[in-house]
């Protein structure tokens, strides 16, 4: 199999969607599709028309029919809804989920990963959150019904995903320990996927596909290489810089002046041990410019992953109005993130483009009336009774309280389930007409992506970003005039 050079940032939600994942394979990368909320992605697709009928055309595909029919009939509107009507909601991804939601998500991926692999021989990944943790079984599940080539997966140590992978290439069923606060100790809890039982029987035989995990210390990936429940394949190491959600600093939490989390030393990755493991490793954040792959590679990287600036080119999901502000921004040298320590519900820093009219402006989150019901960050806990309850320090106030949080554990966050579909254009619609307003994330290259703009042109494609990172020179070359395989493969045993 070939391995890749440049591995694109798997950017959630929808941003890194099937076009531009498709659009980086064609050219010899690894395309990669964001995992996060796929189910919410395709029925608020299907509701708003599937104008291309790409969407409809990848449910032909999938090897069973009545449950693709039943998809249709739940959220399909010919035309698509008025701009002024909701989504209808799907369900909440709970410990036992219903089964409507199962055959959903698993559909999701599915298409997801099928329409990234069309047209093209090349390879396709699919990026999953460790912390996401309820609807994980059937989405791996889905993208390994299309093919998919590589599981990425960060967020956390996804040390029982490699086992997983195993088990469902040969139909068997699998099981993932999940967290639930204040569980006593002997007590687990876990979510179970059985391909015999989603099949009727029809269980096919899957490729396994290659696991990276994500990490951002040589501890984390010595950990994940001799823990995990099954094979490891490589890692990308990822630095504060990249964008979505960080790792936390080393230690105890310290904040810079302007109320960032503060990295030092004990943060900078140690590259000999990870390379130590024998396993290939990606370098992400802060390569994305040219000499940065050679850089890398000179550390002993296979390459890199870059995210933000395919983030903002033609093919990704990310609103048109997002992508001219952030590239106007970028030309004036005034394009900011700020890693907020608290705006997750994860826990872990998470980085916000500071963009005109989003949720990066304090003022206009406090307006933003508090509402969980997409819940795919919800923590679960413990009732007293011993079930199990499931809350959000970004719900509202006063039901996060009734459920034993702490208004403390409140103070800051935000609703990253609600604000990043705005992002692509799939923001609820709520009463009295106003929409979800995006929450933009992306890493510190957001202040440099003016340079992948060739002159007299006020947008780049993900061609020109991939021939600008792997271009020797400082200067970006010109427009091509067709899309030209790069030379950007190598081939491992």
């Amino acid at each position: 199999m070939s391995q890749p050079v440049i591995i694109q940032g798997g950017m959630g939600v929808a941003v890194s969607s099937w076009p531009l994942a498709r659009a980086v394979s064609r050219l010899g990368q690894l395309g990669v599709v964001a995992g996060t909320a796929l189910a919410v992605v395709l029925a608020r697709r299907l509701q708003l028309g599937d104008p291309s009928g790409e969407i409809r055309y990848a449910l032909t595909r999938f090897p069973f029919p009545d449950m693709a029919t039943r998809v249709l009939a739940d959220y399909f509107i010919p035309g698509g809804k008025p701009l002024t009507a909701p989504f209808k909601l799907a369900p909440m991804p709970t410990l036992r989920p219903r089964a409507e939601l199962v055959e959903l998500t698993v559909i999701a991926n599915f298409v997801e990963v099928f329409l990234a692999k069309q047209g093209h021989e090349g390879l396709v990944g699919i990026n999953f959150l460790e912390k996401i943790q309820l609807p994980t079984l059937p989405s791996l599940y889905g993208a390994m019904l299309a093919g998919v080539d590589y599981i990425l997966m960060g967020a956390g140590i996804p040390r029982a995903i490699p086992g997983v992978l195993d088990l469902f290439a040969t139909g068997r069923p699998a099981s993932l320990l999940i967290d639930v606060e204040g569980a006593l100790s002997g007590e687990t809890h876990c979510t179970t996927f059985d391909p015999q039982n989603f099949c009727k029987g029809a269980v096919p035989q899957l490729n396994r596909p290659l696991f990276l995990g994500i990490v951002a210390s040589a501890t984390l990936a010595m950990a994940l290489a001799k823990k995990a429940s099954g094979r490891v394949d490589g890692f990308i190491v990822e630095g504060p810089t990249a964008g979505g959600h960080n790792a936390p600093p080393r230690g105890p939490l310290h904040l810079t002046p302007a109320g960032e989390p503060l990295y030092g030393p004990r943060d900078v990755p140690e590259l000999d041990k990870i390379a130590a493991l024998g396993l290939p490793f990606w370098l992400a954040g802060g390569y994305g410019r040219p000499g940065g792959l050679s850089e890398a590679q000179q550390l002993g990287a296979a390459g890199l992953q870059v995210g933000t600036p395919f983030a903002f080119c033609e093919e990704s999901g990310m609103e048109p109005e997002i992508k001219r502000q952030a590239l106007e921004l970028s030309r004036r040298a005034q394009g900011r993130v700020f890693t907020d320590p608290v705006a997750s519900p994860t826990g872990f820093p998470f980085k916000v483009g500071e963009i005109q009219g989003t949720l990066s402006d304090p003022a206009l989150y406090q307006q933003r009336r508090r509402i969980c019901d997409l819940g795919y960050l919800r923590h679960l806990y413990r009732r007293a009774d011993g079930t199990i309850g499931y809350r959000c320090p970004s719900e509202p106030l006063d039901q996060y309280l009734r459920k034993g949080g702490t208004a403390a554990q409140t103070v800051g966050r935000k609703c990253i389930c609600n604000g990043l579909p705005a992002n692509v254009g799939l923001g609820q619609v709520r009463a009295g007409g106003g929409s979800e307003l995006p929450l933009v994330t992306a890493g510190d290259d957001l202040a440099r992506l003016a340079q992948f703009l060739a002159p007299g042109y006020d947008s780049y494609s993900a061609a020109d970003v991939l021939r600008y990172l792997l271009s020797p020179a400082e200067t970006l070359p010109s427009k091509p005039d067709s899309l030209t395989p790069l030379p950007c493969c190598e081939t491992v045993g």
